[in-house]
């Protein structure tokens, strides 16, 4: 298997998951491209089909970045209320 071949990573659902998905990627040093989903002439419409943004990686950072992927999967999520 050759390293310089890219491959599907992970989708996110949120603007929240894909930046801590880059911080947490850029800290263990694991190159990446996000493909976003959002379309200013379509306002977001494929968000809701294809999700926020798809991650990929080099093949050989695959298992490393599966487990950077599963940590952040494993974050609470924090909603502020407005009150």
């Amino acid at each position: 298997m050759t390293t310089d071949r890219w491959i599907k990573l992970h989708t996110v659902e949120s603007i929240f998951e894909m930046e801590t998905l880059k911080a947490s990627l850029e800290r263990e040093g694991i190159e990446y491209v996000a493909k976003e989903h959002k379309d200013t002439a379509y306002d977001g419409l494929f968000v809701l089909q294809k999700g926020y943004a798809t991650f990929f990686v080099r093949a050989g950072d695959e298992e490393s970045a599966k487990e950077v992927v599963a940590s952040v999967k494993s974050l609470p999520h924090v909603v502020l209320s407005e009150d």
